[in-house]
């Protein structure tokens, strides 16, 4: 039996989900995630409808977006975070991945839950690694709706953590309130490993496995980085990203480092900044929701899709203008859509 028919035949009614959602229900609420990753025309449907049930009892968690090199110990430290938010602090917390790698490579859909050993297997946590399917804007849009799923079903904290490289850091700094940068000590030229682009988009900074000989190490890169960030012009909402250092292994200064993201939440929910910064997110995501639809359109339009190899080929080749090429292309479009 194909996946589609299968699914479709354990779809549940909409009330089952949107119930489940806020009684907290960690199985209801996976399998309403499923249904918003579906690319199945019906579960869109249902999706749709779903999220605007649940809109009512969105927005109150804190969304942080969590990056970092290869190496940081971006596993550990979210782990460790989420067990203090948990055990200390009472809370729940959700982590969610934005991973735009191919299908090939496969992401870390099997490496998610052993990776984050104690929270893989606390009630109060709910990890979900993104669908592998190569396209960020899809990823992202369907990480976007996870996180109105997660808040509706009663998670204080929503971590997003970045796992491919590149574009999918703006992405997530793009869907979270608070956006931090997790960095190594002694890795040679401490700022060469980051692109100027990430470092102008971080509310704060957390030097890791700042632990036995590396502990002098890093106080040493926290000065340094805390220097550099001072070149930087200030952001419009008067906050000043922090550096601060940690063990996520030894648990020591992970209660300092959300310390600071309470701290920025308590500044921009003071300013009125948190409220533009969310609703500045909630314009460019319908827009993004608009222009992946219209090229889906597009791409899916039968006159364009039979003309389009021709031309790109031509393009290419130098035959044709890309300027050309693309307004030839767009009136076969508009023509038949009259």
């Amino acid at each position: 039996m194909p996946a589609s028919s299968l699914h479709h035949r354990r779809r549940l009614p909409l009330e089952r989900y949107t119930e489940g959602i806020l009684r907290g229900d960690r199985v209801i609420l996976a399998r309403a995630i499923t249904v918003v990753e579906s690319d199945l025309p019906a579960d869109g449907e249902l999706a749709a409808r779903m999220l605007d049930a649940i809109l009512p009892a969105t927005g109150k968690s804190r969304r942080v977006g969590i990056t970092g090199v290869p190496g940081v110990g971006k596993s550990t430290f979210i782990d460790a975070l989420g067990m203090h938010l948990i055990r200390q602090r009472g809370e729940r917390v959700a982590v969610l991945s934005v991973d735009p790698s191919s299908p090939i490579s496969g992401g870390s859909i099997l490496g998610d839950k052993t990776r984050m050993e104690r929270l893989s297997v606390e009630e109060r946590a709910f990890i979900r690694p993104s669908p592998a399917r190569g396209h960020l804007g899809g990823v992202a849009r369907r990480t976007r709706e996870t996180i109105l799923l997660c808040e509706a079903a009663g998670f204080e904290n929503v971590l997003v953590e970045t796992v491919g490289v590149g574009q999918s850091e703006t992405a997530v700094r793009s869907m979270t309130d608070f956006f931090l940068l997790l960095m190594l000590a002694g890795a040679g030229d401490e700022l060469q490993g980051i692109k100027r682009g990430i470092i102008e988009m971080i509310d704060g900074m957390v030097i890791n496995k700042a632990d036995g000989d590396n502990k002098r190490k890093a106080e040493r890169a926290r000065v340094e980085y805390a220097s550099a960030l001072h070149l930087f012009p200030a952001s419009a909402d008067g906050w000043t990203p922090r550096v601060l250092t940690c063990s996520a292994l030894h648990g020591e200064g992970v209660a300092e480092s959300w310390d600071m993201v309470l701290d920025h939440r308590r500044q921009m929910e003071a300013s009125g900044h948190l409220a533009a910064r969310r609703s500045g997110q909630a314009l460019e995501w319908m827009r993004e929701l608009v222009g992946i639809a219209l090229e889906d359109s597009f791409r899916g339009h039968q006159a364009v899709a039979a003309r389009l190899p021709g031309l790109e080929e031509a393009v290419s080749r130098g035959q044709v203008t890309p300027f050309a090429a693309s307004r030839e292309l767009l009136q076969i479009y508009r023509s038949q859509e009259k």
